[in-house]
């Protein structure tokens, strides 16, 4: 009589599924609040709305993402500890748009075959932002999955849930014309145009110091996306009135402001409030890209945009030990919803 057939005969190590958990218990656990009353190991997780308790009308806010190809370059080099975390600040910037704080995050990893000491680094990556965030790593999936993944492939997804109370949601609605446009930097092209800057890059050697740049290139690309929460709480805190906030993903800043944006009011941008990084450059300078392609896909050096009236810029800026840029105006729309100087 034969061997019998096995699970991982078919490409599925249930033991590396469990070496992988007992990696990332202790990093995940760390995230766990009182709040937490089922997390790690259980069929689902179990949050306590206490914290919400304040709130006169808590509303809760959600958002399903992923960190887009950036996970190929990180694949590729084997350094995936920093997609953990662009995953989860990726996802505490879009609810933070809305005034929502996070509550607790939920993520899926897959991939052919699984390697357990992989896995543990996204997730302690995840553990390591969700921490700095007050939210908690409430659960997950980890799956392997042979002939739907390619080998040596990772996707990673995250959702997130936050809340606030319904008279602090923040949706654009107050924003009115004359009032003024933060820029907060961000870290690195955080999670979009990953696609393009592949293509742009694929001859060119990433991980040796390149006297153009003045950098190794890896280093800069796979800096993690940065997490707005501390800073806008720290606005909020000194009575900044925060009217609008637009999270600079895919579609730059030709698409997002818009989403934002009444039809009355136009946000222009003046594009010497700020020094583009030298990161963004090199990129456009490698593949001989147009200014307008640039801030269509990227985001050029500003992640967040924080529309406040003009007397709250001084409180706004003197309220964090970030530079804070002056980025623009709105003004009364006689067009398209976005104008720039210099133009595109």
């Amino acid at each position: 009589m034969g061997s019998e057939t096995t699970y991982k005969d078919a490409g599925v190590d249930i033991d590396a599924g469990n070496r992988a958990v007992a990696l990332m218990k202790d990093a995940v656990a760390e995230t766990h609040g009182p709040s937490v009353l089922a997390g790690v190991g259980a069929f689902g997780g179990l949050f306590s709305l206490e914290a919400c308790a304040e709130m006169t009308a808590p509303v809760l806010a959600a958002s399903t993402d992923g960190v887009g190809t950036k996970v190929r370059l990180a694949t590729r080099y084997n350094r995936l500890g920093g997609i953990g975390q662009d995953l989860v600040n990726h996802c505490i910037d879009d609810i933070l748009v809305q005034g929502a704080a996070p509550l607790f995050f939920l993520d899926y990893v897959a991939s052919s075959k699984l390697e357990p000491e992989q896995i543990a680094a996204i997730v302690s990556g995840m553990a390591k932002a969700c921490k700095a965030s007050n939210c908690a790593l409430l659960g997950g999936e980890t799956a392997e999955m042979p002939g739907v993944y390619a080998d040596g492939e990772v996707d990673v997804v995250g959702t997130i849930v936050g809340a606030v109370d319904r008279h602090r949601v923040i949706d654009g609605t107050r924003i009115s014309v004359g009032d003024v446009v933060l820029g907060l930097p961000s870290a690195s092209p955080h999670t979009n145009g990953y696609s393009l800057i592949r293509h742009i890059l694929k001859d060119v050697d990433l991980e040796s110091y390149d006297e153009e740049l003045g950098a190794v290139p890896l280093d800069l690309l796979l800096e993690p996306h940065r997490s707005y929460f501390n800073l806008v709480n720290g606005f909020m805190e000194t009575g900044v009135d925060i009217r609008g906030m637009v999270h600079i993903t895919g579609g730059g800043f030709i698409e997002n402001p818009p989403r934002v944006l009444s039809d009355e009011v136009a946000m222009h941008i003046d594009r010497s409030g700020w020094e583009i990084p030298p990161l963004f450059k090199w990129i456009q300078a490698k593949g001989d890209v147009s200014d307008a392609e640039m801030h269509r896909v990227f985001n050029m050096g500003i992640g967040m945009l924080v529309v406040v009236p003009s007397e709250d810029v001084n409180r706004a800026i003197a309220s964090t030990g970030w530079p804070v840029h002056i980025v623009g105006e709105i003004r009364e729309r006689a067009g398209e919803p976005v104008t720039f100087s210099p133009a595109l």
